[in-house]
């Protein structure tokens, strides 16, 4: 796929820097599992997202021995932007990414992002969705019509919500529970349970649901997850 691709009408605003670190950053060797990773970044989520900024190098971390893994970044912010970079297979062009973005405000947009992860799946497997954000402004049934076709797909989608806010926390645990995947609170204080997390979804999406079973031995986080995808 190219550099960045808009995921329908944007807002006017400086993209430039995001799409020209884009270009630069080389796609991934070989066939490594795809994941995409996305994040809400409306004005409400710039310290989280400098968190998700500083921990999401555990996705690579969890999988370096285990063949790798290639993570596509997937943002939205302001009046309907919507942006998707091209798969990346290490932290430090993750990163690169995310740091040429700024939060701003605007409405959710999960919508868009699960659509995106189910058009993504036709074009080529992909084994698993990390969806970060603190806020649903969407029609839940809606959602939830799409992370049923998530489900269909074998494409679970890992919901994460920062705050103590239960109708978010509720309505992520649904799109969670359609798609086959599973849903967590994490914490600005506690910034090493976001990092527990996005290792044991990336565990999941390099080794399935015997290699996230194997690492539940050792890792709450990794039995968190487990326990939302099968009941347990």
């Amino acid at each position: 796929m190219g550099g960045s691709r808009d995921l329908g009408p944007s807002a006017s605003g400086a993209v430039e820097a995001f799409l020209e670190t884009a270009r630069r950053v080389a796609p991934p060797a070989g066939d490594a599992p795809r994941l995409v990773f996305a994040l809400d970044a409306t004005m409400s989520r710039q310290p989280t997202w400098d968190l998700a900024c500083a921990v999401q190098a555990a996705m690579f971390e969890a999988t370096a021995r285990l063949g790798g893994l290639a993570v596509q970044l997937v943002y939205f912010r302001g009046l309907a932007e919507c942006r998707a970079s091209r798969f990346v297979a290490d932290a430090r062009a993750l990163t690169g990414l995310m740091q040429v973005v700024t939060c701003q405000g605007g409405r959710t947009q999960i919508g868009r992002v699960l659509r995106h992860a189910r058009n993504e799946a036709g074009r080529g497997p992909v084994k698993a969705l990390v969806l970060v954000g603190d806020a649903i402004e969407e029609d839940l049934d809606d959602l939830c019509g799409v992370a049923g076709e998530l489900g269909l797909l074998g494409l679970p989608a890992f919901c994460f919500h920062e705050g103590p806010d239960p109708t978010v926390a509720a309505g992520f645990s649904e799109i969670a529970r359609l798609s086959g995947g599973a849903s967590a609170r994490f914490d600005l204080a506690a910034p090493d349970v976001l990092a527990a997390l996005l290792r044991a979804a990336a565990i999941y999406a390099t080794r399935g649901l015997d290699g996230l079973r194997l690492a539940a031995h050792e890792d709450a986080a990794a039995r968190r997850l487990l326990a939302g995808m099968t009941g347990g």
